[in-house]
């Protein structure tokens, strides 16, 4: 295939569809664990059985939703009528997970678990199609790492807009009152306004963009063949793994920095920052600073890993990232400047993976295709998103199981164990979900020499077809 020139709205056009993706993500990730604990009302175990059950399930959701975009043929393409027909659901569900109705504590659980698992379903439906549009855009892995680039960037813009605007949002909508019920509807209401920005982006990312790349064998294989040729795909499996635990050490961090700032710094006892004439939790500006080093991260990526190969770049930060993240535990609550400037080298590291991860998804595409003669890509970059909900699943069941073990108690004065215990899940925790993914990447075989060779390859199939 001739080498095309990706206009930059296309690329921007591409980001926009993770800046929606991640708007809640981020939601999920930062807010919903403390939402269900401290506003809705569960217990913190029983979020971390729910999280674990749901994800875990959504998971199995997200090969299937592949295997359905592979078979999809229309006059927009496979993979971009999802975004246009699923951004207003996806809105509208992000929503309902947000309310908290008036019911008993075992109506909540029950109205908890139906609204994420769809909120859940939801997402892999939107999701994994968007994630396997970057494998047919451009069929060249230059124009593929500048594409996820492009991404990365716009996903934590759309996830550090987020956490700069949720706090002031809530306490806006809430009145900046205290009763439960009017910091339920201030969630509620703040949600609505990410959910309208997360339509609108989608949408966009519908009409900018283009589907280009065609398999060399363009009849379809059965759902056995394909689900042969991801079994026997080991980097695939290896990518599979990194993302699990990277996700691990992300979940961990994100779900509790919260609980973090509001029981072991305290913040509230603390000046504020005011946004929007709203107060401004320092929590808040911590995940929002976070972000904007991530997007330094995904910014040194491609230069780092042009020099260096991408495997060597995603060792060299997770490890960074290990290290830091042990040094982290250390940290007293009054050490604001180390407990910010750890932030932000860590946040660094855990951007730069990202990208790595996106183009290595499609590379294992290309790899599925030389080697068997198939190519699946939704099937394939399934893997993306089923990682994601599996790392989250473990990491925040993990967050809630821990709580409960270490005794915490919502909205109450912590004991000593349980504060000890939430400066473990900024720190030590995490720590180990880093290193394990250096152990899983270290296996990666699909370095830069070889993934050029089967790109010529497979390009010189497609124009003999």
């Amino acid at each position: 295939m001739s080498r095309l020139k990706i206009k930059l709205s296309e690329k921007i056009g591409y980001g926009f569809g993770d800046a929606a993706s991640s708007m809640f993500w981020k939601l999920f990730g930062a807010y919903l664990m403390i939402f269900y604990t401290d506003v809705f009302g569960l217990a913190a175990g029983a979020v971390g059985t729910m999280f674990l059950i749901t994800r875990v399930w959504d998971s199995v959701f997200d090969p299937v939703v592949g295997v359905i975009a592979d078979r999809t043929s229309t006059r927009w393409g496979k993979f971009r009528p999802y975004l246009l027909f699923l951004c207003i659901p996806f809105g509208i569900i992000g929503v309902l997970t947000f309310t908290t109705p008036d019911l008993s504590y075992t109506g909540k659980l029950i109205y908890a678990y139906v609204t994420y698992s769809l909120m859940m379903m939801a997402y892999s439906a939107i999701n994994v199609p968007y994630a396997s549009l970057l494998g047919v855009i451009s069929p060249h892995p230059e124009d593929r790492n500048v594409l996820s680039t492009y991404r990365m960037v716009l996903a934590y813009a759309g996830s550090f807009v987020v956490l700069l605007l949720f706090t002031p949002l809530v306490n806006y909508f809430s009145g900046n009152r205290r009763e439960i019920v009017d910091i339920a509807k201030g969630w509620q209401l703040a949600v609505a306004v990410i959910a309208v920005m997360t339509t609108v982006l989608f949408y966009f990312c519908f009409a900018l963009t283009r589907e280009r790349v065609r398999p060399a064998n363009v009849q379809a294989n059965p759902l056995k063949e394909d689900l042969k040729d991801l079994a026997r795909n080991r980097p695939w499996w290896i990518l599979l793994g990194a993302g699990v635990a990277a996700l691990i050490f992300n979940s961990i961090r994100d779900g509790a920095t919260v609980y973090y700032f509001k029981y072991f710094v305290v913040e509230e006892n603390l000046s504020t920052f005011r946004l929007m004439g709203s107060p401004m939790a320092l929590s808040g500006l911590y995940l929002a600073i976070g972000q904007a080093a991530n997007i330094v991260g995904v910014i040194l990526a491609a230069p780092l890993s042009n020099r260096i190969g991408k495997k060597n770049t995603f060792m060299a930060a997770m490890l960074t990232a290990t290290v830091l993240s042990v040094v982290f535990f250390w940290l007293s609550k009054e050490n604001l400047v180390m407990i910010f400037t750890l932030q932000v080298v860590i946040s660094i590291c855990a951007g730069a993976i990202f990208p790595l991860f996106w183009s290595m998804y499609a590379d294992c595409a290309d790899y599925s295709e030389y080697t068997t003669g198939n190519r699946a890509t939704g099937l394939v970059f399934s893997a993306s998103s089923m990682s994601q909900k599996l790392g989250w699943a473990l990491g925040t069941a993990l967050t809630g199981w821990l709580l409960a073990y270490f005794g915490f108690q919502a909205n109450q004065v912590q004991s000593e164990t349980t504060l000890q215990g939430i400066r473990m899940f900024l720190s030590l925790l995490p720590a180990v979900g880093a290193f394990l993914s250096v152990i899983f990447i270290y296996f990666y075989p699909l370095d830069e020499k070889r993934v050029k060779t089967i790109s010529e390859e497979l390009n010189l199939r497609r124009e003999n077809v």
